[in-house]
């Protein structure tokens, strides 16, 4: 384990640590990822961020949301590049606190590229996806002997007629689809998954708030899960996962 890193005297730029925070639960970061947190002298998070987990951070910390979600940004990406290198060249530790991983659809790429581009030190401490994390939690695994040897992660931010993802070759992959921040676009991703060769009674499942206290796990086929995830009032953010994996949600054995 490495140790915090020390703070700048303000001559040299301090340290942005990307930290991933895990897949909700606040239990889940890791131990260097929480020590990244707890010694940092300005926290720039994710607007899904647990309080729980920000109340972590020093008292005297400074505390940014610079957080994305659907329909509402508090910071564009370019201003929140530009903050961690303006906190950094100031001498602060920095913690850059995103959920999941950094960089599984987290954007973490981009910051990275920006602060070597500035000449500001950085590091990226992992963390647990959603894309992993919250299927296990709720009893699904994303690969299993016999049943799924491939797994593709895939974002269903955009609208699937858009042309961003072909949708048709993920489906031919095979094994487990995982697909995040897909829900709003739910019915179509179901009806392109299909139309790519997936049958329409290859099980599916959406979960809710994913690790955390009022977790919901909706269930069904690839052809009603749409319907059933409506019906249940499911709303984003949202994972879907597809393929026979789902079947083994309750220690159920697969027929």
């Amino acid at each position: 384990m490495t140790a915090p890193p020390e703070k700048s005297d303000g001559s040299a730029p301090g340290l942005v640590s990307l930290v991933g925070a895990g897949p909700g639960d606040p239990g889940l970061i890791t131990v260097r990822g929480l020590e990244r947190l707890q010694c940092a002298d300005a926290v720039v998070h994710d607007e899904m961020i647990s309080p729980e987990l920000l109340a972590r951070a020093r008292p005297d910390a400074l505390q940014i949301p610079a957080g994305k979600r659907r329909g509402h940004h508090c910071m564009e990406q370019d201003a929140i590049n530009a903050l961690l290198a303006e906190l950094a060249r100031a001498g602060k530790r920095v913690c850059r606190l995103k959920t999941g991983d950094p960089f599984v659809f987290g954007r973490g790429g981009e910051e990275a590229l920006f602060l070597a581009a500035a000449g500001i030190p950085f590091e990226v401490v992992p963390g647990v996806t959603a894309a992993v994390g919250v299927p296990g939690a709720a009893g699904i695994p994303v690969t299993h002997r016999g049943l799924a040897a491939v797994c593709t992660v895939v974002t269903g931010h955009g609208d699937p007629d858009s042309g961003g993802v072909d949708w048709e070759a993920v489906a031919r992959a095979g094994g487990t689809v995982v697909v995040l921040m897909g829900l709003k676009h739910l019915a179509k991703i179901a009806e392109r998954l299909r139309r790519g060769g997936l049958a329409g009674g290859t099980p599916a499942a959406v979960i809710t708030r994913g690790t955390l206290p009022g977790e919901r796990v909706v269930t069904g086929t690839l052809a009603d899960i749409a319907a059933r995830a409506e019906a249940a009032g499911a709303a984003p953010p949202g994972i879907l996962v597809v393929g026979d994996v789902v079947s083994l949600r309750g220690g159920k054995t697969p027929g």
